[in-house]
């Protein structure tokens, strides 16, 4: 099992930054492949950012790339998501996933793909 609690969410203006953080519990934090998806008012889920357990491949959606960075640090159970040039668009409840496996470079870009979810952190962005 593990949980996970994501924080970092805020108001921020448009073109500023955000760096929302996931903490995880459990002793097996590396073997857990992570995502970053989001949900804006009135839309489905969508997926934002994936890293493989090892961190060597890491995945972002077309919307996101170049402005969005995924990170994790093993040692502190904590997966990143650095948020540049934020638009309104990107307003949502951001939430992380994990999935464990021994894939080196897994990076599931689904939700299905993922067994475990946060709470979500809200992320609004204004003009």
């Amino acid at each position: 099992q593990v949980q996970l609690v994501e924080s970092g969410g805020g108001l921020v203006q448009a073109g500023g930054s955000l760096r929302l953080s996931c903490a995880a519990s459990g002793r097996t934090f590396s073997h857990y492949a992570m995502g970053w998806f989001r949900q804006a008012p009135g839309k489905e889920r969508e997926f934002v950012a994936a890293i493989s357990w090892s961190g060597s491949s890491t995945k972002y959606a077309d919307s996101v790339k170049g402005r969005f960075t995924i990170s994790r640090d093993n040692a502190k159970n904590t997966v990143y998501l650095q948020m540049n040039s934020l638009k309104p668009e990107d307003t949502a409840v951001f939430y992380c996933a994990a999935t464990s496996t021994s894939r080196y470079y897994y990076t599931p870009l689904a939700g299905p793909g993922y067994d475990y979810w946060g709470q979500g952190t809200q992320v609004t962005v204004s003009s």
